[in-house]
């Protein structure tokens, strides 16, 4: 059953400012930008809250910069933008292969990095990309910023670290050595929610991050340690049912996800083992 818009208040900020008075002083509201869960929710009938902040004409937060090294990019940075930014290509390309991958073009052209991220799903297709590039998260409310590590923010199946007074409001990722990888498995080629999704970098410590195994992203910090350490894949194999904890559910099963999480696995080891392979390649 579709939920009544009748009932819906929606706030509209004319400033960064403005939207952080409001989350003050007007709560609760839920932020929204693109919009693009919001209405899957809106459809079904499963919509909770009735009052929401609009933030989608706070153009400051959409911007990509760089600055000594570190790649900032806002929290209302479409996946549109993330594929045309020559920084994004450049320094983070697994970023723009996770956004090549979420939907079709209309929600790329509306859906934002931080609705992704704030979304909290475990399937979501960019979280295990900032998961291995070590990216801050930044938060602001009215009287105060801070950054929390990204392997910091969630707390537990789409709960994070987030204060209802706070908004995220961009995302910063140091300088990122090794080979970038990314891949996602879905029901079909385009517009399909992930059954595994995994971002990866190969360097001198080897990071790995899986997405649809577990409550939340996660590090595989067993095969990640099994490789930096020079103990082989096989042995990094082994560790793999240790870090991850996949479930059945309509998409797929445990014992599916396991197989393709281990093939993923091999697939980023011996596709960026070749002395040849491009520095940053993602495909």
């Amino acid at each position: 059953m579709r939920t009544a818009i009748s009932r819906l208040e929606l706030l509209q900020p004319r400033s960064l400012q403005d939207a952080l008075r409001m989350l003050r002083d007007d709560a609760p509201l839920i932020p929204l930008a693109g919009a693009t869960d919001l209405y899957v929710a809106l459809n079904f009938g499963t919509l909770e809250g009735t009052r929401f902040l609009n933030l989608w004409a706070l153009d400051p937060l959409r911007r990509i910069t760089l600055r000594n090294g570190t790649l900032r990019v806002g929290a209302l940075a479409t996946y549109s933008a993330l594929l045309r930014s020559r920084l994004v290509r450049r320094h983070l390309p697994i970023l723009a292969s996770a956004a090549r991958e979420v939907g079709g073009m209309q929600i790329q052209n509306r859906g934002t990095l931080g609705g992704n991220v704030a979304n909290g799903s475990p399937a979501g297709d960019t979280l295990p990309v900032l998961a291995v590039a070590k990216a801050v998260v930044v938060l602001r409310s009215l009287d105060a910023e801070r950054r929390v590590p990204f392997n910091e923010f969630y707390t537990g199946y789409r709960a994070t670290v987030r204060r209802p007074d706070e908004l995220i409001v961009a995302f910063e990722v140091p300088p990122v050595e090794g080979r970038q990888w990314f891949r996602k498995v879905g029901t079909r080629a385009a517009q399909a929610i992930s059954k595994i999704v995994i971002a990866a970098v190969r360097g001198p410590h080897p990071r790995i991050a899986l997405g649809s195994v577990a409550p939340t992203v996660i590090r595989l910090s067993g095969v990640e340690a099994a490789l930096s350490t020079g103990a082989g894949l096989e042995e990094a194999m082994r560790r793999l049912d240790d870090d991850i904890r996949p479930i059945d559910d309509l998409r797929s099963t445990a014992a599916y996800r396991r197989d393709v999480a281990a093939n993923l696995l091999r697939r980023f080891w011996a596709e960026t083992s070749g002395q040849g392979l491009a520095e940053g390649k993602q495909n």
